[in-house]
């Protein structure tokens, strides 16, 4: 058995140190030993994206990635998402769009839109399908995933702009 090793990382703007084997993921180190519970385990070989976080704003497949290589790095999973008691723009269009259903694929979806929102502000929809290939749904098909994704686009947009007029 490899020995244990301390991992320095932030996860959701917080610094912490984790204890972790080499041989761990950072997905089970997320759910396992952090009990963030949010990021799901889909396929545990990196085809799905149910486990998708971002690594230093990049969005990776947790199941794929080993706790050790978060040292340093800046994580941030879907319960880093909402502020406070309220949902963030892409959530809320979420939701309002009914693009969810067994809720498996969600927080993947909503980490790489999140992404793909800060890469391209305003993406079209082929932008958006073509970023979001790496996630798989099993349930909603992808119109209404896409319709979010646009919405929630719409909805930052629409954020950006108000924060600038009552600056």
């Amino acid at each position: 058995m490899a020995k244990k090793r301390v991992v320095s990382t932030t996860i959701n703007g917080k610094s912490i140190e984790l204890l972790c084997e080499p041989r761990q993921t950072l997905l089970e180190v997320l759910r396992d030993n952090l009990d963030l519970t949010g990021t799901k385990e889909g396929c545990s070989n990196g085809n799905c994206g149910a486990c998708t976080v971002l690594m230093n704003g990049r969005p990776v497949v947790s199941c794929l990635v080993l706790a050790m290589e978060a040292e340093g790095a800046s994580l941030e999973t879907i319960e880093g998402v909402a502020q406070g008691g309220d949902l963030d723009p892409i959530q809320q269009a979420f939701l309002e769009n009914a693009a969810l259903q067994c809720g498996i694929c969600t927080p993947g979806f909503i980490m790489s839109t999140k992404a793909l929102l800060t890469e391209n502000p305003n993406p079209t929809e082929q932008e958006a399908r073509f970023y979001l290939a790496g996630n798989l749904c099993r349930c909603t098909g992808y119109d209404k995933i896409i319709r979010a994704v646009l919405d929630s686009a719409q909805r930052r947009q629409a954020a950006l702009a108000a924060e600038r007029q009552h600056s």
